[in-house]
């Protein structure tokens, strides 16, 4: 049993991007801790995993596969879940590709999913929590990146920045109907996205990263997923408008 602060039974979550990485690990620990979690994801395999694994602990899970850039798809999923207590937008991609070669393109593709993506989460959950009127957490899914020019990750700051933006502004406007929104903007975590160079490569850059941090180890997404239900939760209930970075005291997680 949870402790009392953390204890989500009787609570409905919804979680995007749960299909792997830090979506799935947040799906899971919400489904501990005894919330309903819808979760949300395009890639239906991977849904089935997560729901497989939280049903397999005695949990509750539902699948939505769709698209957070299309609105239509993303509210239809959220009403379908009556009452929301906890929406974690945590659906993401990674592009790469220096300053003078970004294209149209890649800025609109990260932008629409990493910050639209999260924008429609965001209005449709905070739309559901105002009319029932019983309050609820909204996490979004911010960056260690938005603190460093990191080279090459433009696309990928630039949206992460207006997810910043987004978390502070949507707390000010509904702190006040009980809703709070907060960010979590982890530093290097292992997962499905970082893990996207050659296998010497990524033990370079996790090396590297490692010796970087305090704790002598990178991320794991259970790490991030503990911040994740630490918000969702009663536990945290003065805190709104906040950016949590657990990044193992790296001082540049990117």
């Amino acid at each position: 049993m949870p402790v009392k602060a953390y204890d989500l039974t009787g609570r409905t979550a919804f979680v995007t991007g749960a299909a792997g990485g830090i979506g799935r690990a947040s799906a899971v620990l919400l489904a501990e801790a005894g919330a309903t979690v819808h979760c949300a994801d395009r890639d239906a395999e991977g849904l089935h995993g997560t729901a497989t694994l939280i049903k397999d602990s005695g949990g509750t899970a539902r699948t939505h596969q769709l698209d957070v850039t299309d609105r239509a798809q993303l509210r239809g999923a959220v009403e379908s879940c009556g009452r929301l207590d906890v929406m974690a937008a945590i659906a993401g991609i990674m592009h790469t590709s220096p300053v003078l070669e970004t294209r149209d393109e890649d800025l609109d593709r990260v932008l629409s999913v990493n910050f639209k993506g999260v924008l429609y989460a965001c209005q449709e959950a905070a739309r559901l929590m105002l009319e029932a009127g019983t309050g609820g957490s909204i996490v979004t899914m911010a960056s260690g990146a938005v603190d460093t020019g990191r080279p090459g990750l433009l696309c990928y700051g630039v949206a992460k920045a207006a997810v910043v933006q987004l978390t502070k502004t949507l707390a000010n406007e509904v702190g006040r109907h009980g809703i709070r929104v907060n960010a979590v903007a982890p530093g290097w975590i292992r997962t499905p996205m970082t893990d996207r160079h050659e296998a010497e490569a990524q033990a370079q850059t996790e090396a590297m990263m490692a010796r970087m941090a305090p704790l002598g180890r990178v991320g794991e997404p259970a790490d991030v997923a503990h911040t994740v239900l630490y918000l969702a939760s009663d536990a945290s209930s003065f805190t709104t408008g906040q950016i949590l970075r657990p990044n193992g005291g790296v001082a540049m997680p990117w």
